[in-house]
């Protein structure tokens, strides 16, 4: 049976119009690739009663540490601020003959100044002499743990976390920006979800550093099906932008949701 001339026409108008359309939808997918995966992971600064709240205009950060001494840390200064800390301070020099020497510092602003002493202690400490390092763990100085000073926890200075200085860890709000995923890979799908084609969103609290990695993760809401350690074991490879106050990078406490989506 002969094709007429008018069917070829069609069909191959058809088959253009296929083409046409898978073109465009592929340029689609790749210029908005970024908008399309945006959902997985997003930072929630937001006051809700499950997150953290913003800082209004105050905010906090600290440190501790120690090296088990059985004395209690003894009275002085912290070393300079600085934006990384290379070399945790310390009164008690252990090693005096270390490979390499690096200046010691706490991690907050750099022009934050705090008054100076003539040796290295905790400014908080009661103790005059003997010099000790302090009972806390991490290196540093104190009786908190992370190679900072005092009784907190982390590279900075006094009972809060995250570095700095005061009480509490910064917080996005009063001059705190908030930190950016650089490098946030989709989290694996938990066989068990897959093949229950469940999907949800898994909220996490951590602290990125401010050297912009993730530290601290914890479960703020569940998901289950196994989804919840992927969400952890994802975040936790994750890299980011840090959070920055008065342009210096600061260590920023924040709430992430973790979307996971069958597509």
């Amino acid at each position: 049976m002969p094709v007429r001339g008018s069917h070829l026409a069609i069909s191959f108008a058809l088959h253009v119009v296929a083409t046409a359309l898978v073109i465009v939808s592929g340029w689609v997918l790749v210029e908005n690739r970024t908008a399309l995966r945006a959902p997985v992971v997003q930072l929630i600064p937001g006051p809700t009663e499950d997150l953290l709240p913003v800082a209004p205009g105050k905010i906090g950060g600290g440190g501790g540490g120690g090296d088990r001494d059985k004395m209690e840390a003894s009275k002085g200064s912290p070393p300079r601020f600085a934006a990384e800390q290379l070399t945790p301070p310390a009164v008690v020099v252990r090693n005096e003959a270390p490979k390499l020497t690096a200046e010691p510092t706490v991690i907050g602003p750099p022009d934050l100044v705090l008054p100076q002493a003539d040796k290295y202690g905790d400014p908080m400490a009661n103790v005059l002499n003997p010099p000790s390092n302090g009972i806390g763990s991490g290196g540093g100085i104190g009786s908190g743990r992370g190679g900072g000073v005092g009784s907190g926890e982390g590279p900075g200075v006094g009972e809060g976390r995250g570095g700095g200085i005061g009480g509490g860890i910064y917080r996005v709000g009063g001059g705190v920006s908030a930190p950016r995923p650089i490098f946030d890979p989709d989290p694996e799908y938990s066989e068990e979800a897959r093949k229950a084609k469940f999907q949800g969103i898994v909220l996490l609290s951590a602290i990125i550093g401010s050297d912009g990695r993730p530290r601290e993760l914890r479960i703020v809401r569940s998901l289950g099906m196994g989804l919840d350690q992927k969400a952890l074991d994802a975040v936790g490879k994750w890299r980011f932008a840090p959070g920055t106050k008065d342009n210096h990078p600061v260590s920023v406490q924040v709430n992430i949701e973790v979307a996971f989506r069958l597509y």
